[in-house]
């Protein structure tokens, strides 16, 4: 995995741009700590910081590649996983290659296939690649969005960067929030709308989009969706296509040079990965595989069941461990430590995020990378199975974001004033029905499943989004690679046509997906009711949020001070965050979160030098 960042501009000599390219990219070295390197031609600059994963000595960036149709350099973050069969596919064609790398690999694709290599690939990218004899720019997306990337226009060419904060390092583009983006932050917060970069003049490529610039046009185009047909297995078929899809997913997703580990929770996504990944590990390596979890000091002490967090994840990681006999760690974060990373996170979103749920991960992503370079997690399956809770509830169709059921509630937190300028909840209906206008439906469908087709898809480019940027941010800003096989998108193909009695087989969550693991997780982790990735739930740390809060708004100039009525506020401190009865966002971020996300909301002006204008 890498950070990578790039400039064209047809009018400017590029090499007389090299301090500002450098500039940009060195905001991204915690994505890249194995090496720097920019590269320039007349008009064209790429930055590239390098974590090395495969083919270490030979995948260096950016790579060019010289053939009798030209010169081709690309620019490149991620991880093909079938880069051996690409490998065959374009040595049959008479290509040769120097190294091993998935680099040189998809650099050749674009040479054989241009744009149309995006169609070929299996895995998590975002990369770049000039054409120098076409004068071409072509940029792209993974179909999923695992890997990010986001664009600016100057006055006179286009940046393109993994992160906001190296766009913002470039002298053409301010830290400028508008209304609209204003709104976004507190109406969505911390989702976006797809597309969004939130900021004035920066966008963000959506997953399964391509940019082709060049002097004469700049086309931005969706390459790859969903598709809705009818579905044509039995059950029987569809037990053992999921079984495939999900064990071949997680396989491929093991080719590493690196050292390599498991996310371990003990729920059945985390662990049906870990259970296939042993069994390879031990056949391949003759070794065990090293599984790592993540709890807060005390937790146990004060967890409190209920409908969204039934059960904690400790009784079911041991279970897990003695059956997988896996080389496990598990890992105690102090409250102090986690709310001591609120800032770090912030910074590694670029905007406020999910709270502990952010800092958390990026403290145990920093524990792991102290050992290991690459780790599998357990992403996606909800989004795609239909685990969440607002998938068996029909009141949440077809209204609103499930996830945001606080639009109200987050608008009569503001000022009269800023109530009326921002609208909070009209947004956040007008999004809504932005998106779910996109979804590929099925003519004859029923009216029910018209609405799932669209949770679903409201899930997949949105909810999923969001978890994926978050895994993204918190875990490259410790250099650790974290690969997500349920994003394979074979496996999200075919699970968007299974129909619902069969995703939610003996009426349980991801029913579909515990019968396809049987004979590989003991039954009591697979058929463990859905919990989420783990929230604090020690007073302590609402203190400690609580008391950085007090002292942040004794400064007047604090963004709080003008956004935020001041009795709301204080009857938030006063409550611990327990006045705003509804969850933020999800399904855990209540109360201290809350608190924490305001905090980052403050840190997030302060830090960055946001500038409101109206439009």
């Amino acid at each position: 995995m890498c950070g990578i960042v790039g400039w064209i501009d047809f009018t400017k000599r590029m090499k007389e741009q090299q301090d500002i390219v450098l500039k940009m990219t060195r905001t991204l070295a915690n994505r890249g700590p194995d090496a720097e390197n920019v590269w320039t031609t007349d008009s064209v600059a790429f930055g590239h910081r390098r974590l090395a994963v495969v083919d270490i000595d030979g995948g260096r960036q950016p790579m060019t590649r010289t053939t009798e149709r030209g010169d081709y350099t690309v620019c490149y973050n991620g991880e093909l996983y079938n880069t051996e069969e690409l490998r065959q596919e374009l040595h049959l064609k008479g290509y040769r290659f120097r190294g091993h790398s998935d680099t040189e690999v998809l650099l050749t694709s674009y040479i054989e296939w241009k744009e149309h290599c995006v169609e070929k690939l299996n895995g998590i990218f975002a990369f770049a690649i000039w054409d120098a004899e076409a004068e071409t720019l072509f940029i792209a997306r993974d179909r999923l969005g695992v890997k990010p990337l986001f664009y600016a226009n100057t006055s006179t060419g286009l940046l393109f960067a993994s992160e906001i904060k190296a766009l913002l390092a470039h002298p053409e583009v301010s830290p400028t929030l508008t209304r609209e983006g204003l709104t976004e932050v507190l109406a969505l917060g911390p989702s976006r709308k797809p597309g969004s970069g939130v900021f004035h003049g920066i966008s963000e490529l959506r997953p399964a989009h391509a940019i082709l610039y060049s002097n004469k046009s700049n086309h931005i185009y969706r390459y790859w969706n969903v598709q809705s047909q009818a579905h044509e297995h039995s059950l029987e078929e569809t037990i053992e296509e999921v079984r495939y899809l999900v064990s071949d997913a997680i396989q491929k997703q093991l080719v590493s040079d690196v050292p390599l580990c498991t996310f371990l929770s003990g729920g059945l996504d985390s662990s049906a990965i870990s259970a296939v990944a042993n069994k390879t590990y031990n056949e391949k390596h003759a070794s065990p595989l090293h599984t790592y979890s993540i709890d807060f000091a005390e937790n146990y002490k004060h967890f409190m069941q209920n409908h969204f967090q039934p059960t904690s994840d400790a009784p079911y990681i041991e279970k897990m461990t003695t059956h997988l006999s896996s080389t496990h760690r598990a890992v105690t974060l102090s409250q102090e430590y986690v709310a001591a990373l609120l800032y770090d996170a912030l910074l590694a979103r670029d905007m406020p995020g999910m709270a502990d749920v952010d800092s958390s991960l990026l403290g145990f992503s920093r524990i792991i990378r102290s050992d290991f370079t690459v780790a599998l997690s357990g992403e996606c399956a909800d989004e795609i199975f239909g685990g969440y809770p607002w998938f068996h509830s029909p009141e949440t169709h077809n209204k609103t974001f499930p996830w945001i059921r606080s639009s109200k509630e987050r608008g009569n937190l503001l000022r009269d004033t800023w109530q009326k300028r921002l609208a909070l909840e009209e947004f956040a209906y007008s999004s809504y029905a932005e998106l779910t206008n996109e979804a590929p439906l099925l003519p004859g469908e029923s009216e029910e499943q018209v609405a799932l087709r669209k949770l679903f898809y409201i899930n997949m480019t949105s909810f999923m989004a969001t978890l994926l940027e978050r895994k993204d941010r918190m875990s490259m800003a410790a250099s650790l690679e974290v690969r997500v096989p349920f994003a394979d998108h074979r496996l999200v193909e075919y699970a968007w046509n299974i129909p619902w009695e069969m995703k939610n087989l003996q009426n349980q969550e991801k029913g579909i997906l515990r019968k396809a693991m049987e004979g590989i997780l003991p039954h009591d982790v697979l058929y463990r009711k859905k919990s989420p990735y783990p929230k604090t739930h020690h007073p302590q740390f609402a203190e400690l949020v609580q008391a950085q809060l007090v002292t942040v708004l004794k400064h007047k100039s604090s963004i709080l001070q003008e956004l935020f009525d001041y009795n709301q506020l204080q009857q938030l401190l006063d409550t611990r965050g327990s006045s705003f009865t509804t969850p933020w966002f999800g399904q855990l971020m209540t109360g201290p979160q809350l608190l924490a996300y305001l905090l980052q909301f403050h840190y997030w002006f302060e830090e960055y030098g946001i500038q409101l204008v109206e439009s």
